[in-house]
C-alpha cells in the first residue's frame, strides 16, 4: 500500500510533525485533516466526528475543540499512519 501513497510537501511536513519526539503540541487540525484526506477516506459526521479509513483500518476521530490536536490524538494517528505504511520516510 505504501507504494501507492504519494505525499505532497505539505503532507510530508505534517507527517514529520506527527512523528516528532517529544510530541509536538503545535500540530494544527486542518493540517492533519488535509493529510488524512490525501492518504485515506474521510467522512465528516453531523456531530463533528470524522470517520477515517486508512488502509484496512477505520477509526472515528473527534475534531479537537481548538486549532491543535492533543497528544493522545497524535499517538492514535501515529499508529494509524504506521499501519498504513506512512512514516516520515514515505515520499
Amino acid at each position: 500500500m505504501a507504494d501507492e501513497i504519494k505525499l505532497n510537501a505539505h503532507h510530508r511536513v505534517t507527517v514529520e510533525k506527527l512523528f516528532q519526539h517529544p510530541v509536538s503540541h503545535n500540530i494544527q487540525w486542518h493540517d492533519v485533516l488535509s493529510l488524512l484526506e490525501g492518504v485515506g477516506q474521510v467522512t465528516e459526521g453531523h456531530d463533528g466526528r470524522f470517520k477515517v479509513t486508512l488502509g484496512d483500518e477505520t477509526e472515528t476521530i473527534n475534531a479537537p475543540s481548538g486549532h491543535d490536536v492533543n497528544e493522545q490524538m497524535v499517538i492514535d494517528l501515529r499508529r494509524m499512519l504506521k499501519g498504513a505504511g506512512i512514516t516520515p520516510d514515505t515520499k
